[in-house]
C-alpha cells in the first residue's frame, strides 16, 4: 500500500484494505503517529507531510547521537560485532539491487549505533531513520549517490576497526550533513515538482 505524503487515511479504509478490524487498525494508526508517519487530520488522519525542519532537526539529532555511539563503538565492539556491520555494506555494494542498497544503506546506521552497546542510542537512531525513509531515495537515486554513501560508510566503518574515535566522528559528522545538505537541496529546488505530484512538503519555520 503506497501512499503519498498529506494524502488522507481513515480507519475504516486501513480496516478494508487490511482486512482488519477496528482495533487493531486504531492501533496501528497510533503507532505510525508516534513515529511521526501520519497524523490526526480533523476527524480522520493524514500521511504526515514531508517537513523541511523536521528533517534539518534530525539531522543535527543524528549528528549528536551518532558521533557520541561511533566514540563508543572504537571502544566496545568486538571485531566479530564490527564483521556483522560489514555484511550491510556487502548488500550496499555499487552495483547491487538499489531498492535492495538503500534500505542496507539505511539499515547501516542502526547496526553502527549497536555497536556502541547502547539500546536507546539504537532506538534514536533508527526512529530518525524511519522518518527519514520517506525522503532518503531523493538523495541517493542516482548511482553516484550511491557510490558516494557507500564509500563515506565504508570509511567511517574502518575508522572504527582501527579504533580511531576522533577519525570515526568527523567522518560521521561530515556524512551525515552532507546527506542531509544534499536531501534539503533537492526537496527545495524540485519542491513544486513534488507538490504537482501529490506530496505534500512543508516548512515550520516559513513565515
Amino acid at each position: 500500500m503506497a501512499l503519498t505524503p498529506g494524502e488522507p487515511l481513515t480507519e475504516r479504509g486501513v480496516e478494508t484494505t487490511f482486512g482488519a478490524s477496528r482495533t487493531p487498525a486504531r492501533a496501528a494508526l497510533m503507532r505510525l503517529e508516534s513515529e511521526g508517519l501520519v497524523r490526526r487530520a480533523g476527524r480522520g488522519w493524514a500521511v504526515s507531510p514531508i517537513d523541511l525542519s523536521e528533517i534539518q532537526s534530525l539531522a543535527e539529532l543524528r549528528v549528536a547521537v551518532e558521533t557520541a555511539a561511533s566514540r563508543l563503538a572504537c571502544d566496545r565492539a568486538s571485531p566479530n560485532d564490527i564483521d556483522g556491520v560489514a555484511e550491510l555494506l556487502d548488500l550496499a555494494e555499487p552495483g547491487r539491487d538499489e531498492a535492495e542498497g538503500v534500505r542496507a544503506g539505511q539499515d547501516f546506521h542502526g547496526g553502527l549505533a549497536a555497536l556502541s552497546g547502547n539500546p536507546f542510542m539504537v532506538d534514536a537512531v533508527r526512529g530518525a531513520m524511519t522518518r527519514l525513509e520517506r525522503t532518503r531515495w531523493l538523495e541517493v537515486r542516482s548511482p553516484e549517490a550511491r557510490r558516494q554513501a557507500w564509500q563515506e560508510h565504508t570509511d567511517i566503518l574502518a575508522a572504527i576497526r582501527a579504533g580511531d574515535a576522533d577519525m570515526a566522528a568527523e567522518l560521521i559528522t561530515g556524512h551525515v550533513m552532507g546527506t542531509n545538505s544534499r536531501l534539503l537541496a533537492t526537496l527545495s529546488r524540485d519542491r513544486l515538482r513534488l507538490r504537482g505530484h501529490g506530496l505534500a512538503i512543508v516548512d515550520r519555520e516559513e513565515p
